[in-house]
């Protein structure tokens, strides 16, 4: 015989579920700007039929059922698409890197330019060829010393914003591997929570959202995978478990950085074996060296390349004995082009005559500049005081020669073996030119990246954000079932009180 009961108990199960479902949208709804946040939803399953399986089961005219239930409340998240998502992450973390590193280089060679190291030598040029025509002319050799101390200090400024530059990418490098090895421990710890959760038949949905967020921040530093691990005892079939973390190295190969609550810890090594932070510009990075779980190092050749901001700043910075790096390169090519600027103006300079103070010249084989690089480019101290040193004639003793300051003028026209055959402009035009093709590159390639990135985001947002159009018709659907079910509770409370109170004993 079926219980008197039976229909009061399925419509409390409904007005639970009911009651489940609008605290779920009223979740929903609160963290409509959560950044990170998925929508929820609450799986509804009918409870088992009445009357049960067994020799004792009453016969009944048909299987009867008996409500509803909440199975379990899961957020709403496309897996394929999360990875799409730290796959395009990764790759606009190391372009965008890139390109900003390159940016800051623009912005100090800043050429063409009124102000530039190539107008300091145009200037300079120009201060020679007036020499020449009045070469006994203290106020023009003087003019000379000017624009060649404006030369010297163009070389000296370029040379320190850029190791300035490159220190602080160093210390970029220091920074973001602490910065992953914080999201590490966050996951570890987080997995830790879960993994105590779940087992208890519970879907900690804020836990997850916390920890793919997490996820999705370290995807744009290092090309990472994940791997779901469940957590055994009464777990629920769609729970997530713990998420295990490995790094993807170029060959394929894996390294793990999170395990369940236990997490790795990367350390960024120099060429010395120190930690890399842009304290030594002459020593590159040389590996990753990694505590924890498998306790790997890793080499720059082991690196994905063009994946994740980690690796852009290595190759911005530099790497190796001796190191090789986007800086590194462009601070030897500046090098370089200041010692033969200073080799062929001294050798020039040198077969010339200066003048006494007097009338008379003196002996040749006066150098002018003198230093070594870009940084310790100089104007000789002997000649800054006294500008009479300046050789501009090409013979002895003839005080309006100024044959020898043509020369050093035309040297703006020499093409130099040390700079493959180039003058020093175009010398440095062209390594202005690689810079402007590279920064062009980076910005198509960062831009490129980023609206792939935009693609997904939103293919993603139409998945796991929250619509409030949506969530509102939700409440009015949930809200209605439940005021469904309180009738359904009242229609059958009467149906009781005739039966208990209304039914008389007979004769009586």
């Amino acid at each position: 015989m079926r219980s008197t009961f039976m229909g009061l108990e399925a419509s409390k199960r409904g007005l639970f579920t009911q009651q489940s479902a609008l605290y779920t949208t009223g979740h929903n709804i609160s963290n409509a700007n959560t950044i990170g946040f998925s929508r929820q939803r609450v799986n509804m399953e009918a409870t088992l039929g009445y009357p049960g399986t067994g020799l004792n089961a009453p016969k009944t005219a048909g299987h009867i059922g008996t409500g509803v239930q909440a199975q379990s409340v899961q957020r709403i998240r496309d897996n394929f698409i999360d990875r799409q998502y730290r796959q395009e992450t990764t790759k606009l973390g190391y372009w965008e890197s890139r390109s900003n590193a390159i940016s800051q280089i623009e912005d100090i060679v800043t050429e063409p330019s009124d102000y530039g190291l190539n107008t300091a030598l145009d200037q300079f040029w120009n201060s020679l060829q007036d020499l020449s025509g009045s070469p006994e002319n203290a106020a023009t050799r003087k003019v000379v010393i000017q624009r060649a101390l404006h030369v010297a200090d163009s070389f000296n400024y370029t040379h320190k914003q850029l190791s300035d530059i490159q220190s602080n990418l160093g210390n970029e490098i220091k920074v973001s591997t602490d910065d992953i090895n914080s999201i590490l421990k966050q996951i570890a710890s987080i997995n830790e929570q879960i993994q105590a959760i779940e087992p208890n038949g519970y879907m900690p949905n804020d836990l997850y959202d916390a920890r793919d967020s997490l996820i999705d921040d370290l995807s744009q530093y290092i090309p990472i995978e994940t791997e779901r691990v469940p957590s055994g005892g009464n777990a629920l079939a769609i729970a997530e478990g713990s998420l295990t973390v490995t790094m993807k190295l170029k060959d394929g190969t894996k390294v793990e950085l999170v395990n369940g609550k236990n997490f790795a810890q990367l350390e960024t090594l120099d060429t010395s074996n120190n930690k890399l932070d842009g304290t030594d510009l002459t020593a590159g990075f040389k590996e990753i060296k990694i505590t924890g779980l498998g306790g790997e190092t890793i080499t720059y050749n082991q690196l994905d390349p063009s994946k994740g901001k980690l690796v852009s700043l290595i190759d911005s910075f530099g790497h190796g004995d001796p190191a090789t790096g986007y800086f590194t390169e462009t601070l030897a090519k500046l090098d370089d082009m200041a010692n033969a600027f200073m080799k062929e103006f001294n050798d020039i300079h040198k077969q010339g005559f200066t003048l006494a103070e007097g009338a008379t010249a003196s002996t040749n084989n006066q150098e002018f500049f003198t230093g070594v690089g870009a940084s310790g480019i100089e104007v000789l101290e002997e000649i800054i005081k006294n500008p009479n040193l300046i050789a501009v004639s090409d013979a002895a003793g003839e005080v309006g020669n100024g044959k020898n300051a043509i020369k050093l003028a035309n040297m703006k026209f020499n093409k130099l073996t040390d700079l493959d055959g180039a003058t020093v402009q175009s010398f440095y035009q062209g390594v202005i030119g690689k810079l402007g093709v590279d920064g062009e590159q980076a910005n198509r390639l960062t831009k490129n990246a980023g609206t792939i990135l935009l693609t997904v985001a939103n293919n993603r947002a139409s998945v796991s954000s929250v619509s409030l159009d949506e969530e509102m018709t939700n409440m009015i659907t949930f809200q209605q079932a439940y005021n469904a079910n309180a009738r359904m509770i009242t229609v059958i409370d009467e149906t009781l009180d005739k039966i208990i109170n209304g039914m008389g004993r007979v004769g009586l």
